[in-house]
């Protein structure tokens, strides 16, 4: 009984903010009161047509997709490595490497590297490569063929957190990004200090990215599990 009332409280104070937004989005106009009065949908048409945002949203959508390059460009290789090889010296540097980023934002946490080498060790792809490997495959053709295919759906998943965070990330972009590179947390805020049902309209735009990031990372993890379950 305990539990459901903690439950109960935990799931009111994760909709009721979000509850809010939705509502405030469509108010016509929220000044010192608990609900806004009106109604309206003028405030997305506002957020679709600002130039501010649209730039914002085009920032955003650069560092996510530079994000999921460099994390698949860095990431990938050190997860393999630290699973393929047996040498400690080579085991510990690669771990240093993937501690590095902890000292910046959780926009270059290879968040996608926890799921990618979770599934290299369950797959059982030593296993496949050694076969590889026995019918003359070399290291490159191994990867390729065998690798990369098995983990597309944690990778892709991978790709899918780390592109959430990245369109979500505010400190640093905040703290370096130009006026005229700002992403889109960051016009955000400075909208909070404007017409609230403008912010509320933006917020909610974000809010229904992350909903869709984590529905298709819902299915990409589905995928994997039945890849996992396929070689098993």
């Amino acid at each position: 009984m305990f539990l459901r009332w903690v439950t109960a409280l935990y799931l009111v104070y994760l909709v009721v903010p979000i509850a809010l937004l939705l509502v405030g989005s469509f108010g016509e106009l929220w000044l010192n009161t608990l609900l806004p009065a009106g109604a309206t949908v003028r405030w997305y048409e506002a957020v679709a047509t600002d130039p501010s945002f649209q730039r914002a949203f085009v920032s955003s959508l650069a560092v996510a997709t530079l994000t999921c390059a460099a994390n698949a460009v860095i990431g990938l290789p050190l997860a393999y490595a630290l699973f393929r090889t047996d040498n400690k010296r080579v085991r510990a540097l690669t771990r240093v490497l993937y501690q590095l980023p902890v000292a910046l934002p959780a926009l270059v946490l290879a968040f996608g590297f926890i799921a990618v080498i979770a599934d290299m060790r369950r797959l059982g792809l030593r296993t496949l490569e050694d076969a590889a490997e026995s019918l003359g495959g070399n290291g490159w053709q191994r990867f390729v063929h065998i690798v990369l295919p098995a983990l597309r759906h944690s990778i892709l998943a991978g790709f899918i957190i780390v592109a959430a965070l990245s369109i979500g990330e505010f400190q640093f972009s905040n703290l370096i990004a130009g006026f005229l590179n700002r992403t889109y947390p960051v016009v955000l805020l400075q909208a909070f200090y404007g017409a609230t049902g403008f912010a509320c309209a933006a917020t909610v735009i974000l809010l229904a990215l992350a909903l869709l990031a984590a529905i298709a990372g819902g299915f990409a993890a589905g995928g994997a599990t039945r890849v996992q379950a396929a070689l098993a």
